[in-house]
């Protein structure tokens, strides 16, 4: 594309008013004087013909006139960036217009390998490498196929944003750099929050080794509140997760959510919204005999377990008191509580206080995971 301005002055040439001006005028008075501006209208002709390099030879001829006035050498400039813009660079590059024009030509010729090797540079060389080109050369990297060198580039410009997060992730999926991988969707994630990079976090998440039945719970928690959800087994899988954890008052929620979405129907989510209402109607009678055994246990562990049912009730200060009580008893799974307790304080509108018992969650790379991706979560709502 050629920039406006160039184009203006092209067209001046085209039509002779440059040279009118010269010819009608007195020297004192003339813009462009004659033996500058005859060169500048042969170097428009030739290259609307596409000769080039006979243009700039006519922009050399008019360089070489003695005195230039500044509108002269600064008419002389735009003929030459006109030139570099038309042929992409092909006749040489003399500033940041000529190396921008090489670069986007080359980029669109698919002379990748000049794009990354030699045009950037030349960019730099003029002061015109802008992160705009930077996501350009990653692109090219990636249309190389030298997927492992597009994704260190983009790790290094990652600070570029989106696009450049976005082709990191891409070229690091294609060279199963699964580490690199993360860290960019967790970026996007922190920036976005968009559902379309949650459901790549905690796809990733999800394929982590040795993962318990709770932590696989929190990470669906997760995938619902992300609204990464998007099919039917994930609402029966979570709700299921749910009554298994004696949670029944969640399931109904989950389930809910489900039919809300359209995504659930039909007789089998019928008979699982009513398990699940069912078994929270029995648990909420229960509710006295199941606190008098959680507070009269001889660890919290009762009490936490409390804390995580009050949550799917929307009882978060309840769950904030039962956590902490059991935590101060001392529990079997202390990760486990933190993150229970990270849970109901983000419920209860306590985000600082949450986000502290997510970190204190540590004790194994699964564990630090989840309360991570909670953290994250946390910090965008």
């Amino acid at each position: 594309m050629i920039p406006k301005n160039l184009r203006a002055v092209a067209t001046a040439l085209l039509f002779g008013a440059v040279t009118a001006v010269a010819l009608t005028a007195t020297p004192a008075d003339a813009a462009v004087r004659a033996a500058v501006g005859k060169p500048l209208q042969a170097a428009q002709a030739a290259a609307q013909a596409g000769n080039y390099s006979a243009a700039m030879a006519d922009v050399h001829q008019a360089e070489s006139v003695g005195g230039l006035t500044a509108e002269e050498q600064k008419i002389v400039t735009q003929m030459r960036q006109y030139i570099e813009t038309k042929s992409g660079g092909s006749v040489g590059v003399s500033d940041s217009v000529g190396a921008q024009a090489k670069f986007d030509a080359d980029y669109r010729a698919g002379r990748y390998s000049e794009v990354i090797n030699g045009d950037s540079d030349l960019l730099r060389k003029f002061g015109g490498l802008n992160g705009s080109n930077m996501v350009i050369v990653a692109q090219a990297y990636y249309r190389m196929n030298s997927f492992k060198e597009c994704a260190r580039y983009a790790a290094d410009h990652s600070s570029l944003g989106q696009d450049m997060l976005d082709i990191e992730m891409r070229c690091a999926y294609e060279a199963h750099d699964d580490a690199t991988m993360r860290a960019a969707v967790e970026q996007l994630v922190a920036s976005t929050g968009k559902a379309e990079y949650w459901a790549r976090l905690l796809k990733l998440a999800e394929a982590s080794k040795g993962l318990s039945d709770h932590q696989t719970l929190d990470i669906n928690r997760i995938k619902l509140m992300t609204g990464s959800m998007s099919l039917d087994s994930d609402y029966f899988l979570l709700a299921a997760l749910d009554i298994q954890f004696g949670l029944p008052s969640e399931a109904v929620n989950v389930v809910q959510k489900g039919f809300a979405s359209k995504v659930l129907n039909g007789d089998r989510a019928n008979r699982l919204l009513n398990l699940a209402k069912s078994s929270a109607a029995a648990d909420l009678a229960a509710l006295p005999k199941t606190v008098a055994a959680a507070n009269g246990a001889k660890n919290g562990d009762l009490l936490v377990k409390l804390g995580e049912d009050y949550c799917g009730m929307g009882r978060y200060p309840d769950a904030v008191s039962a956590i902490q009580a059991g935590i101060a008893k001392g529990v079997s799974d202390a990760d486990n509580a933190q993150i229970r307790l990270g849970q109901a304080l983000y419920g209860a509108g306590q985000k600082d206080a949450a986000l502290k018992a997510f970190a204190k969650a540590k004790s194994s790379p699964n564990s630090e995971m989840i309360g991570h991706l909670w953290t994250l979560y946390v910090k965008a709502h």
